[in-house]
């Protein structure tokens, strides 16, 4: 079975910065993507950015330019480093498999648990 854990959540005051790690099992990397979608309150889980086998990168627009994505395969980590928070950023954010390689609640076959973040203004 595929787990995904996330960590490294927490508050942080806005244009602060923190790093979210996923650790992966169970799931083999090759040839397929994975993402970190998030939920704020009162939201739909919306899609932040995905990564794929070959390195292809997409970020949502409202990140584009402040958070990154990265992929360590001899750790099996996924990574989700965040700048420049804003309060909008808070909401709960998840690592995901997806299939196919796009950005779309349809999209995801595997979420993780979840990890809190809250930007304080």
């Amino acid at each position: 079975d595929v787990q995904l854990v996330e960590s490294g959540g927490g508050s942080v005051q806005a244009g602060g910065s923190l790093r979210l790690s996923c650790e992966i099992s169970g799931y083999t990397y090759g040839g397929g993507c994975m993402a970190w979608f998030r939920q704020a309150p009162g939201k739909e889980r919306e899609g932040v950015a995905s990564i794929d086998s070959a390195g292809r990168i997409y970020y949502a627009g409202s990140v584009m330019g402040r958070f990154t994505i990265s992929l360590d395969n001899a750790k099996n980590t996924l990574y989700l480093q965040m700048s420049s928070l804003t309060p909008e950023d808070t909401a709960v954010y998840y690592c995901v498999v997806l299939n196919p390689c796009s950005l779309s609640l349809a999209s995801v076959t595997q979420w993780g648990q979840g990890t809190q973040v809250t930007v304080s203004a």
